[in-house]
């Protein structure tokens, strides 16, 4: 099975492939939006974005937060880059021999790079009482990790996040273009869901609603 070194040397070969940034002390630079259309400019798109977005959120999912650990080599001009992370709630378990996941992330995210050449990540499920924990990751520029308790998870010493309820780590499996997305599938390497969690996972899971935050007992 390829190792970390190779996971992360297939994602820097990606990253090359669709033009961003991978030398080593560059600032990371967001993929450039995809020129990706099922018409031509002068027709009308068959479906109103807002309108995809209304009908799309009558569907319920959970929320996670996907980490990776920080890049040694890479530095901006504040030092060393610290972990990423971001909010996501397009996540799903894909296949159980071999155990896989997915995640979609835009392909604008300024994240994403980051947890590309790594090779690896860690979902973090989120519980019910953990809205302002996503809140915090779902921001753009911030210290996403300030004030956040978290340890290096098992095998690919990606931050795992104090209390959550459910966690997988996973080396990049393989990613896949979705119009203005990125499919990322990873190899499931680790997981647990720790009884040491408590009132977080007894509280249930964390859903996200028409634009807002739920759980089943506000469902």
């Amino acid at each position: 099975m390829m190792g970390h070194a190779g996971m992360a040397a297939t994602a820097v070969r990606y990253l090359r492939s669709v033009g961003a940034s991978t030398s080593a002390g560059q600032p990371v630079d967001p993929l450039p939006r995809p020129e990706l259309r099922a018409v031509r400019e002068d027709e009308r798109s068959p479906v109103e974005a807002a309108e995809f977005r209304r009908v799309l959120g009558n569907f319920a999912s959970g929320v996670t937060i996907v980490t990776a650990p920080a890049e040694p080599d890479r530095a901006d001009d504040g030092g060393p880059l610290g972990p990423a992370g971001f909010a996501c709630q397009s996540f799903s378990s894909l296949s159980l021999d071999p155990p896989l996941v997915a995640f979609m992330v835009a392909r604008t995210s300024t994240t994403w790079p980051r947890i590309a050449r790594t090779g690896v990540f860690c979902v973090n499920v989120l519980g019910a009482g953990q809205g302002d924990l996503c809140r915090g990751f779902a921001v753009s520029g911030a210290d996403k990790f300030a004030g956040v308790s978290y340890e290096p998870s098992p095998v690919t010493g990606s931050p795992l996040l104090a209390d959550v309820p459910a966690w997988i780590d996973c080396t990049i499996h393989t990613v896949h273009t979705g119009g203005d997305h990125l499919i990322v599938v990873g190899r499931v390497e680790a997981l647990g869901a720790p009884e040491g969690a408590g009132d977080t996972a007894e509280a249930g899971p964390l859903l996200f609603h028409r634009g807002a935050f739920g759980s089943f007992a506000g469902l």
